[in-house]
């Protein structure tokens, strides 16, 4: 026997009982959040003192600045090796052992091994301080996790604002107007430079979108209800600020890269975009950002947070359109063909070159004018080290890598894909070590007198 309900009844209790579910759900979350919120304050402070333990054993962390070299609104340069030494070691000794005896005798300085995030277990996008409070300024919109802060300080990490240099416009200069663009401004400062599919372009870029931690669900990682993060919150002025993420490509979570958030200046010269999908488009990566990494790589998650779906042929080729804008900054010492100009270098500089060209091989795969090859490579720095979990982290292969640019690096630091390398002379020593160059003190120091120069 069967019971027949009219239909106009069936859909009036339909509505009932959706109306029912949504003050329920409604209703848990309120209660849920507080006590996720409390719970997670709570852990806070002994991840965050466990990871500036770690950060104080691996790191010289002083502010000890190069003198005579500035980034290119004048910020200074961090200087010298901040990667600390086992006890009783020195680099000149490490560079003489072999591979296996450094993995043997556990000789591989914690400083090369790969970064945790500031909290890996949870991971997500997390931004400086600076970037934080310009954005509530403008914006009144709050970056500030509850449950985890940044971790590396403000002097080893770009400047901020950034200045912003367009291929299309390179008279103008610095077309920022030392001001940070946002969706309160970008308008105003582009209006008059910008083409109409340009200009969308960069209003996409700054515009918010749900993502993992910040959106309007209970269980996101900031106290209000969020609009998400918008491109350039990351990319501050087509640049970096060094906001970090762990990457959703890979499982389990320990073996989940943290991320340095690149540059995107030069984007136009570039045929690989991330730092290990080898994307091949710039509009493939706009679109897998929104997609994808914004949510971890759970589509699900994407689809319950509010992922944004762009347009592929407007929205995704405005928004690329603009990123293939933005331009290295100037480098005078420079030729054409990114070589430098003998009489506007120094010495140092001059002898750097012949090194980068040379002895130190890192031509191979940074090729002028702009220091990429474009393609990928796989360092096998694991030669070095047995697997070892740190901080959530498990320290192991790292794979292919991307070649990055090296033009206008002095710009952007800290260095590697996932920033374990504080100053271009850490960047020295560990090639030094990885590719077996045998380097004196001198060659190194003139090679980073160059790669400054680029």
């Amino acid at each position: 026997m069967s019971i027949r309900v009219p239909a106009r009844s069936a859909l009036a209790l339909c509505a009932s009982l959706a109306t029912t579910f949504i003050t329920l759900a409604a209703s848990a979350a309120e209660k849920d959040f507080p006590a996720l919120v409390q719970r997670l304050q709570a852990e806070k402070p002994a991840f965050a003192k466990r990871q500036q333990t770690l950060l104080a054993s691996r790191y010289d962390l002083a502010d000890r600045i190069a003198k005579g070299t500035i980034m290119s609104r004048g910020k200074p340069v961090q200087a010298g090796v901040r990667v600390k030494l086992p006890a009783g070691m020195t680099w000149e000794k490490l560079a003489a052992l072999t591979p296996e005896e450094v993995k043997a005798k556990q000789l591989w300085p914690s400083g090369f091994l790969p970064l945790p995030h500031p909290h890996h277990e949870a991971g997500g996008m997390i931004f400086p301080p600076f970037l934080i409070d310009e954005t509530k300024k403008q914006t009144d919109r709050d970056l500030t996790r509850f449950d985890l802060d940044f971790d590396l300080p403000d002097h080893f990490l770009p400047e901020f604002p950034a200045p912003i240099y367009l291929t299309t416009r390179p008279d103008l200069g610095d077309v920022s107007q030392g001001k940070v663009i946002t969706l309160s401004n970008y308008s105003e400062l582009f209006k008059d430079i910008l083409n109409p599919k340009q200009l969308e372009g960069l209003r996409l870029l700054v515009t918010p979108f749900p993502q993992q931690q910040f959106n309007a669900t209970d269980d996101r990682r900031s106290l209000k209800a969020s609009q998400g993060v918008a491109c350039f919150d990351c990319h501050a002025n087509g640049h970096t600020n060094a906001s970090t993420h762990t990457v959703g490509d890979i499982r389990p979570n320990e073996y989940r890269h943290r991320i340095d958030t690149p540059t995107l200046r030069g984007v136009n010269v570039q045929r690989l975009f991330g730092s290990q999908r080898a994307l091949k488009t710039v509009e493939d990566f706009t679109e897998f950002e929104q997609r994808g990494a914004y949510f971890d790589g759970i589509p699900a998650d994407a689809t319950r947070k509010g992922t944004n779906i762009l347009e592929r042929g407007s929205q995704v080729h405005f928004m690329a359109e603009f990123q293939a804008l933005l331009d290295f900054p100037p480098a005078p010492k420079l030729t054409i063909f990114g070589r430098l100009e003998a009489a506007k270098a120094s010495g140092s500089e001059l002898r750097g070159q012949d090194l980068f060209f040379g002895k130190g091989q890192c031509a191979i795969c940074h090729v002028p004018p702009y220091y990429t090859d474009n393609t990928m490579h796989n360092l096998k720095v694991e030669r070095f080290f047995p697997e070892v979990t740190i901080n959530g982290r498990r320290a192991s292969a790292d794979g292919p890598i991307k070649t990055f640019p090296l033009r206008g690096i002095k710009d952007s630091p800290p260095y590697l894909h996932d920033g374990r390398l504080l100053t271009l002379e850490d960047t020295v020593e560990f090639f030094n070590l990885v590719l077996a160059l045998k380097l004196n003190e001198q060659e190194k120091r003139d090679l980073v007198a160059f790669m400054r120069a680029l």
